[in-house]
């Protein structure tokens, strides 16, 4: 069963004994190779429609949630990054897109872009990698912040996001925590807590450090001065070791693919029609 709305058109789809709940807002120009999105942990593709609606309406644009994540039911057994990217190639088979598409992962999601990009090369012509690092041998956040990164609590609690929002994300959230708790809760579906550590532990003890230099695709790695969760050092290191990469900081925080959407948009599209 399938449903229009904003998003575009929402489906779930069963792939490889993995059902996720996919979105798919149809491009206007079918020559524009369509865009994957990955999202960040414990957030629903609801989360990325600031980005989405931000972004060049020729290009086709694809997001999904997670096993356990949204609308995606919880995975009957644990996954692990490389597990899952088999499944995503699949749903795009799926889609129809048995081509070149180009690939975003914003946090969380910049991991399993990662391990797509080597895993499944032939698939990926260009990557963007926004607010995200190398996983587990990369410069940490302070055990402050990663303190509150181990509970879904900021996605289910407005409040609570309001009071974190300035020390987890950074960037503009200091001064306008309101700002994190719309992003985070505006059209947000919940899916069930279990959810959140499956994903969680999906990226345990996982590092693409080893296998920067692999990725051989263009890729764009856009990080801000003031991110909490992935300080920008490891945005240099990325840009340095990918072979093909090139660096945009910009002046903010980790959501601000969401909360400025408008601002880096542009610059996510100059990139993937370069």
């Amino acid at each position: 069963m399938s449903s229009t709305s904003r998003a575009g058109v929402v489906r779930s789809l069963t792939v490889g004994g993995r059902t996720l709940r996919v979105a798919v807002r149809a491009g206007t120009d079918d020559e524009v190779p369509p865009l994957l999105l990955m999202n960040g942990i414990g957030a629903s593709l609801e989360v990325l429609q600031p980005l989405v609606d931000a972004l060049d309406p020729r290009r086709t644009v694809i997001r999904f949630d997670v096993p356990g994540v949204g609308g995606s039911p919880r995975p009957v057994v644990p996954y692990v990054l490389s597990t899952l990217t088999p499944v995503v190639a699949g749903l795009l088979d799926r889609l129809g897109h048995t081509g070149q598409v180009d690939v975003l992962g914003l946090s969380w999601g910049g991991g399993l872009a990662q391990q797509f990009a080597v895993q499944h090369r032939r698939r990926c012509r260009r990557l963007v990698l926004a607010a995200t690092g190398t996983g587990t041998l990369m410069v940490p956040a302070s055990p402050r912040v990663l303190a509150r990164m181990l509970t879904p609590r900021r996605h289910r609690d407005p409040e609570y996001a309001r009071e974190i929002a300035g020390l987890l994300y950074g960037g503009t959230m200091r001064a306008d925590p309101e700002r994190a708790a719309n992003a985070l809760h505006t059209h947000t579906r919940m899916g069930p807590r279990r959810g959140y550590y499956y994903q969680l532990a999906a990226s345990t003890g996982w590092s693409s450090l080893p296998f920067l230099r692999l990725i051989r695709q263009p890729t764009l790695v856009i990080a801000g001065d003031d991110d909490p969760i992935i300080p920008v050092v490891n945005a240099r290191v990325m840009a340095r070791l990918i072979p093909r990469a090139r660096l945009h900081v910009y002046r903010g925080g980790h959501i601000a693919l969401i909360t400025e959407a408008d601002e880096l948009a542009p610059v996510i599209d100059g990139f993937l029609d370069g």
